[in-house]
């Protein structure tokens, strides 16, 4: 751990040039440049917060949740609220090495500068991380270890999401306060708490907050199930409910791709359908509905404000969104021919209809996912998945009738009553719907499947029944030999070691904190990612067993190990301090119901289930009536095909710098920075044909991660528009107001549509080097006098399969130049050279190769800078 010496010592920003390196995986993860970003003023905060998803950037940065709680903490008038999330193996490293403590994105503060920190704990695997950025945050990893100092001192360190409102007490040792149930309100009301009481003592504060409902303060409870010690603290916490608010799903947009690269709006919060396996269902009743005309209008908005290309509708089923078919219809039409695709992650293959179907249907249609669970009828009733081979032949059908010929499903192994037959039961499901789909006369559809491991959540009905892994894994063997007689069907099993630790951890005491931490110290992290399962597993194994149990050995010799007992229905259970809303009566009652497959109805549409959630303490099932549905409208197309694209009518070749913190960005990142400004802009692009239609824009040459570019070059061509066209004064205009500063347009210029791509226009590139060499000022221009009268400089270079090859560079520098010592000593040197389509480009790094051919001093090479690209016309732009 980074001392708390180093950390408090400096509690400025951090200096990015610095940590930052080529070398470094997407370093634009940690620029915290992101367009729309609060950039609060840090003197502006009397209360400062950290938010984070404690997983790498891609994941972090696209959690709904992460982002609604962040835009609501900043709209409160005295909180300040930065973020930070799990740095890659390669920047923590470094980050070890030069004594960098972890920071927050915006404000490159270390953390350790904040008063708050909050964690959302989003599964069981997930503490390793979240002790790795406290590490690397020079925090002390223990609540007992920061007890000695106030908020002001040694900021709070709280975690929330549905893994620490399931069961928080593997992981109690490491969290100051758990949050339970929906943070929207919470949040607030614990920062008007932390705004009277930063300088207070820490266990004085948190006394404090123990009176706020949601909040639990693990240090003032003990025992199974865990019992107050302290006076004045509840006996049980409540677990908090809000209303979904859209208005605060939209706000950041990454540089770089996310794993939800879009704008995701929440429909319906909370599910009743009762599956009897699902955590969620049971932790989020009730139900509650948003209004449709406030989704219709967020989502609108929020595609004209991040520039966005897709939104997704999100909620654990929104099938049952009743107002789904006219929602969707609304948007269809209110976004027609913007090229935006709509996706709908949860779907229930029962309510997939034609009008479900029409909605998705787009220039940039996505893919469908559906999960029957089960294999048969009746293990589907023992789940309660309320779903029939009919629905699903129907629902497939229809799929294929619309057009889908792609399709994945969900199914699980291990379930409580299941047998042989109900596991051969999904490769025969799979069978029946392949036929079904030959008889409607189209193309062969391909089902990829998901076959995952059930593991009992607690909160559930099944929360009381005991795995058996070695039947699981014989299990998964039986299935895939079924499966491997059919064709144009893919199955992903999850590791079987994924699952015993999930199970595990998950229904586990406080005596596991000691086990996760020894976890982590071995080389656990990044836990829940398939390429790093191998380490993980052995760092666990190590944690618990020692030398008594091999890694690599059959991971269900590790079950023998494990204290995974059948738990007894009246047993005490860590987690009943939580008052989920849901009797505990109920769902005993609700587990014999299962063990006899008597199904439970839905009772959102249905009657009351009576499970205890329907009250003044968790409200009631809020289920608004659907709307009409309004007729979608097409657009007319200007060609036979509608594949077919509209023709562009202006076209702009657009002069542009990549500078200062935006060189860590890379190509593709630029280009989807680029469309979606242009998207903001309110600009009609110009797209190209097929069935997945990319805007026309083409940028010159990509320049490398890291460099910086002054002159670099962009086409963009547009469609018409009524009226008068674009002018290129307007158009820069436009851009400037949505591009970040470190992208400055320097020049825009209509050229003709037949004119060649920048790609082939440019033919030369100048850059400006700085070079160290320990040599006197006054060789360097012999040195240069020597390249330029060469008539061969013979070095080497790789192949695109890989392999050297040596070619003559001398005739693609046309001009070199030195500029003089900078006051560090370096040589500043200027020089032209080819940069063509076809391969013929002169980097630095190979100018710096071609002195060393010629037996000149070694130069290394410290910064390079493109100032320009020449068209062939012999100039870098239009003036």
């Amino acid at each position: 751990m980074l001392s708390l010496a180093a950390t408090q010592a400096h509690l400025g920003p951090i200096d990015l040039d610095r940590l930052l390196t080529p070398e470094i995986q997407r370093p634009a993860r940690y620029l915290g440049k992101e367009f729309g970003a609060a950039h609060r003023p840090w003197e502006s905060g009397r209360v400062r917060w950290v938010l984070s998803y404690p997983e790498l950037y891609e994941v972090g940065a696209s959690n709904l949740g992460h982002l609604i709680l962040y835009n609501i903490l900043n709209a409160q008038p005295d909180q300040l609220c930065d973020r930070t999330y799990l740095p890659g193996p390669d920047l923590a490293a470094r980050m070890r090495q030069l004594q960098i403590p972890l920071f927050a994105v915006e404000s490159r503060r270390p953390l350790r500068a904040f008063h708050i920190i909050g964690f959302s704990l989003a599964y069981e695997l997930g503490g390793t991380n979240i002790l790795e950025m406290l590490d690397l945050a020079g925090i002390p990893l223990k609540w007992w270890e920061r007890q000695p100092f106030t908020p002001q001192e040694c900021p709070l360190i709280f975690a929330g999401g549905p893994t620490a409102t399931s069961n928080p007490e593997p992981f109690a040792d490491f969290f100051d306060f758990f949050v339970f149930g929906d943070g929207e309100e919470v949040l607030p009301e614990i920062g008007q708490v932390l705004a009277q009481s930063l300088a207070k003592p820490r266990r004085e504060v948190l006394l404090e907050l123990a009176q706020v409902p949601g909040v639990y303060v693990p240090q003032f409870y003990e025992g199974i199930p865990p019992r107050p010690i302290v006076p004045g603290v509840p006996e049980r916490i409540r677990r908090r409910v809000a209303l979904p608010q859209p208005q605060y799903s939209i706000g950041l947009v990454p540089l770089v791709a996310t794993v939800h690269d879009r704008l995701v709006m929440e429909v319906r919060r909370g599910c009743t359908r009762g599956c009897r396996f699902c955590q969620p269902g049971m932790l989020t009743r009730p139900a509650r509905d948003v209004d449709p005309q406030a989704v219709v209008e967020a989502v609108v908005q929020g595609l004209r404000k991040t520039g966005y290309s897709e939104f997704s509708l999100s909620s654990l089923s929104c099938s049952d969104y009743l107002s789904l078919p006219a929602v969707g219809a609304e948007l269809h039409n209110r976004l027609l021919g913007e090229h935006v695709a709509l996706s709908l992650p949860s779907q229930r293959v029962d309510r997939f209809d034609e009008q479900i179907a029409a909605i998705m249907k787009g220039s940039r249609r996505s893919g469908l996912t559906f999960a029957p669970e089960a294999g048969t009828q009746r293990l589907r009733d023992i789940i309660n998945k309320g779903l029939s081979d009919v629905d699903l032949i129907r629902g497939i059908r229809t799929a294929v009738q619309e057009g889908w010929d792609k399709i994945k499903l969900y199914f699980m192994i291990g379930l409580p009553g299941e047998t042989d037959a109900d596991v051969i039961g999904i490769a025969r499901t799979v069978e029946m719907l392949q036929r079904e789909c030959a008889a409607l006369g189209r193309k062969r559809v391909e089902f990829t499947l998901t076959l995952s491991n059930f593991v009992p959540k607690p909160h559930t009905p099944f929360q009381w029944h005991r795995v058996d892994y070695a039947d699981v894994r014989r299990k998964q063997d039986l299935l895939q030999r079924e499966l491997r007689r059919l064709r144009g069907v893919k199955a992903h099993f999850t590791d079987i070691r994924f699952s015993i630790l999930e199970d595990f951890i998950g229904k586990g005491d406080r005596s596991l904190g000691r086990m996760i931490e020894q976890a982590w110290r071995a080389g656990a992290g990044l836990d829940a990612w398939w390429e790093n399962i191998d380490a993980a597993y052995a760092a666990w194994v190590k944690a618990y067993c020692g030398e008594a149990v091999d890694p690599s050995a059959d991971p269900v010799a590790l079950c023998a190990h494990l204290p995974m007992r059948e738990l007894g229905l009246e047993d005490p259970l860590p987690w009943d301090h939580i008052d989920t809303g849901i009797d505990k009566k109920w769902l005993q009652k609700d587990y014999r119901r299962a063990l006899e497959a008597i199904t439970v109805e839905d009772c959102s549409f249905e009657k009351c289930s009576a499970c205890g959630i329907c009250g003044p303490g968790f409200g009631h099932n809020i289920v608004i009536p659907p709307p009409p549905v309004p007729p979608l409208q097409s657009r007319p197309t200007p060609t036979p095909d509608p594949l077919e694209p509209q023709p562009p009518a202006q076209r702009f070749r657009i002069t542009y710098g990549k500078t200062r913190d935006l060189r860590w960005l890379g190509h593709l990142d630029l280009m989807r920075l680029w469309e979606r400004a242009c998207r903001r802009a309110g600009l009609p692009l110009a797209f190209s044909g097929g069935y997945h239609p990319m805007p026309r824009l083409a940028n010159a040459n990509a320049l490398p991660i890291g460099q910086e570019g002054y002159g670099e070059i962009l086409d963009l061509e547009l469609l018409a528009r009524p009226g008068a066209p674009f002018t290129p004064e307007e158009l820069r205009a436009l851009l400037a107001e949505q591009l970040p500063p470190e992208i400055p347009i320097q020049a825009i210029q209509e050229i003709g549509l037949r004119d060649p791509s920048a790609t082939e226009a440019v033919y030369a590139a100048e850059y400006q080097l700085s070079v160290s060499c320990e040599l006197p000022e006054a060789d360097w221009p012999t040195w240069v006098t020597q390249i330029l009268d060469a008539r061969e400089i013979w070095i080497e270079k790789s192949t695109k399969s890989g392999k050297p090859c040596r070619f003559n560079a001398r005739p693609l520098l046309y001009y070199l130049e030195f500029q003089g010592l900078a006051p560090d000593g370096s040589a500043r040197l200027l020089y032209r050279g080819s940069c063509r389509n076809d391969g013929a480009y002169l980097r630095p790094n190979q100018l710096v190769q071609m002195a060393e051919s010629l037996g000149l001093p070694r130069w290394t090479l410290q910064m390079a800078r493109r100032l320009r690209l020449l068209w062939q016309d012999g100039t870098s732009d239009p003036d």
